[in-house]
């Protein structure tokens, strides 16, 4: 039996003063990431007195552009902006299940093709309230739950485990080379047109999958932040060298590491390290502790020859080769880390729909 997705829950409507929110449980769909990936830290707060409320267990759901999939479940109080849906589950209704139910793709497929406007196009609310559910009771919802979430779970620990060894490496870096009163011997201050070959993204390819294929599986990044700038894929890429990449517009100096293939498009810079004087790893960091400025006054943008200018200390040859083969550990597990994230994630969006069409007994299912 279907029943309608107003028959398990609700938009709330209620209300709360701006001044008792932070950027950290406001939330709009600029702050929501793309591909389910949850939320950041809002850059701001709304000017309005009142915004809209939601409370612990609700579902936030982007309605701008529902093809972006941002859907975020509310672990505490906060308030959004009115272009984010608020759900609320309904008594004998996990809160947990209907997050699952609406990440499934064919939600967000049925909320493209019932949205107004095509530039733009926005969820139609009162449409969205007749999306087709399942029927399921509260032992098979805790079921379902329990399957996709244990898989979240590990998603979870695997990006706690990477962002503690992500601070290890800045830990050891800030130690051996932001303590100094002068240089040691052999230390030189040099500038980054020294140390590295640096240029610009170019126009996006002609061909371009959103989904990694075996045709298309080479990353494209550009200036955005979320997924560290993923674009899209391609079947062809222009650098295979570890290096680094800095956004120049927009979020000017959000610093990545790059190890394999890819494809650097517009408003990113691209540096390769001369590796005879500083490694990828070292010019990462060393570009992570600094502030990065753009110049302009309409649109701040970083342009490469300021950039070039800009100095870095570059340590003695032994000194470096010991901090790169110290750190290159932390490194390797974290992308092991997210290789692994990345196939827990395929293997959950393509269990999601066969649970809730029923045609995966949850029960069937041995992790």
């Amino acid at each position: 039996m279907k029943f309608k997705l107003s028959d398990i829950c609700s938009y709330r409507k209620e209300k709360i003063a701006v001044s008792e929110l932070s950027r950290k449980n406001y939330i709009s769909t600029e702050n929501m990431l793309p591909d389910k990936n949850g939320i950041t830290v809002a850059t701001a707060l709304p000017k309005t007195v009142q915004t809209q409320k939601y409370k612990k267990g609700d579902i936030l759901v982007s309605n701008i552009r529902p093809y972006f999939k941002k859907i975020w479940f509310a672990k505490g109080n906060g308030g959004c902006s009115n272009d984010v849906l608020v759900f609320s589950a309904k008594n004998g209704i996990d809160s947990h299940f209907l997050y699952y139910l609406l990440a499934d793709d064919s939600f967000f497929e049925y909320s493209m093709a019932t949205a107004k406007g095509t530039k733009m196009p926005r969820g139609d609310k009162k449409a969205l309230m007749k999306y087709e559910v399942p029927d399921f009771d509260l032992n098979e919802q805790h079921k379902i739950v329990g399957v996709l979430s244990a898989i979240d779970g590990k998603i979870q620990l695997n990006n706690q485990i990477n962002k503690n060894l992500e601070q290890q490496a800045q830990a050891i870096f800030q130690e051996r080379f932001q303590h100094h009163d002068k240089l040691p011997e052999r230390w030189k201050t040099m500038t980054l047109a020294d140390v590295s070959i640096m240029s610009a993204g170019g126009d996006k390819p002609n061909t371009i999958s959103s989904q990694k294929t075996s045709e298309y599986q080479y990353p494209i990044y550009s200036n955005g932040i979320s997924n560290d700038g993923l674009y899209g894929y391609s079947s062809d890429y222009k650098f295979d060298t570890e290096s680094v990449t800095v956004s120049a517009r927009g979020t000017i100096g959000f610093v990545c590491l790059r190890h394999i293939p890819y494809t650097p498009i517009v408003r990113l810079v691209t540096l390769i390290p001369h590796t005879n004087l500083v490694s990828a790893k070292y010019l990462y960091l060393w570009l992570k502790s600094i502030p990065i400025h753009g110049t302009g006054t309409t649109q701040q943008q970083l342009t490469v020859p300021d950039f070039r200018k800009t100095e870095i200390i570059v340590p003695s040859e032994s000194e470096m080769r010991s901090f790169t083969d110290t750190v290159t550990p932390f490194y390797q597990q974290i992308w092991a880390n997210q290789d692994e994230s990345t196939k827990l994630a395929d293997i959950r969006d393509s269990l999601l729909p066969k649970l809730m069409s029923g045609e995966i007994d949850v029960s069937d299912i041995d992790l």
